[in-house]
């Protein structure tokens, strides 16, 4: 089989990533069956670390816990997810009508995105691109969260990973105390029960918006840390949007808000 664009060791490596990521899928797809997960992570976890080719996959290895929760063990399938998935964005090529480097921003809003454990790069760079179009002043990467400087990340982002400031924190709860103590609004952006819209949220600055997992949304342990939580009122059968949508949704806002308060 012939790998373009790739070393003779890149294409040896190539089906082991793939038979890894196949049977972590097999885990997750039965994380149910209570009897047989743990026998099935004790032997995935035998299985890649016997995998010497690919030191980074045993080093995965060893966070495989047969006690562990799914979140936790979505932080061993994620990376090897990203390590094989090789997607497409339909519109990174695009003409990127940016302003020249010397023409002058608008003025930064005192918001700061918090982001926890995102699934896809993808959704990562998409994140860093529309905190900068809306002038967010941080933006705070935590869990397995993709950083920039993976390839996903960087070609979803389209340079605004380079524009818009941005951190680590591998635990978020303990970015959630260091803003709330430096007295910045937290708002988890949740479908929680009674949560305020995105109109009728009393947005206040410094502000701190919340964005969680694809799949598990925002822990609830971090959403109880939060001043509030606030929603995006559906219309539809369905009960949630994309991250990046939902994120974009809410920045607006906030940033209708934060120029109706400067103006004034």
């Amino acid at each position: 089989m012939r790998c373009p664009r790739q070393s003779p060791d890149a294409c040896r490596q190539s089906p082991v990533w793939k038979a890894a990521l196949e049977r972590l899928l097999r885990v997750d797809a039965s994380w149910d069956d209570n009897a047989a997960r743990g026998t099935a992570l004790g032997a995935c976890r035998a299985w890649m670390e016997r995998q010497e080719s690919l030191p980074r996959l045993a080093r995965l290895a060893r966070l495989i816990d047969p006690l562990m929760t799914r979140r936790r063990f979505w932080s061993v399938l994620v990376p090897v997810e990203r390590e094989v998935a090789r997607r497409k964005v339909t519109d990174l090529d695009i003409l990127d009508a940016d302003l020249p480097a010397a023409a002058a921003a608008g003025t930064a809003m005192p918001l700061t995105v918090v982001v926890d454990s995102l699934r896809s790069a993808f959704n990562v760079g998409g994140v860093l691109r529309t905190a900068e179009c809306f002038g967010a002043a941080e933006v705070v990467l935590c869990g397995y969260t993709a950083l920039p400087g993976q390839a996903q990340v960087e070609k979803a982002a389209l340079g605004a990973d380079k524009l818009v400031a941005w951190r680590y924190a591998e635990d978020i709860r303990g970015v959630i105390r260091e803003l709330r103590q430096a007295g910045t609004l937290c708002l988890a952006l949740e479908t929680v029960a009674g949560a305020p819209e995105l109109a009728v949220c009393d947005w206040r600055f410094p502000c701190a918006l919340v964005l969680g997992n694809e799949r598990f949304g925002v822990d609830p342990e971090v959403v109880s840390m939060c001043d509030s939580a606030v929603r995006i009122r559906m219309y539809g059968r369905k009960n949630s949007l994309n991250v990046v949508t939902a994120f974009a949704l809410a920045a607006r806002e906030a940033r209708a808000r934060f120029s109706s308060v400067s103006e004034n």
